[in-house]
């Protein structure tokens, strides 16, 4: 695998793009976070610097934006199948890979 190019879309800005890393996922299918609180999750996003699977901000506990609060890891993407945007949390900016 190697790091993801993304690039922000409809002419927005993302000042982190610098963090992007080759990341392997930590969970296939779950938000570890919710499975050790015994919580429920809509859609996983996947943090573009460690890999972390965290749940999204529909989900009660919004496990990704807490990630995101405590660590600084700015990027995240859609870990649902089909989905192909990421999103920097600081610039609130849209990203698209480069490629398309």
């Amino acid at each position: 695998m190697s790091i993801p190019v993304y690039i922000p879309a409809n002419g927005g800005r993302c000042d982190h793009l610098d963090q992007l890393r080759d990341v392997e996922p930590d969970s296939e299918d779950t938000c570890r976070d919710c499975r050790a609180v015994g919580g429920r999750w809509l859609h996983l996003r996947e943090c573009l610097t460690c890999g972390h699977v965290g749940c999204c901000d529909n989900s009660p506990n919004r496990h990704a934006t807490a990630h995101w609060r405590t660590t600084g890891h700015a990027l995240i993407r859609s870990y649902e199948t089909g989905e192909i945007w990421a999103w920097c949390y600081p610039d609130e900016a849209m990203l698209l890979p480069a490629n398309l």
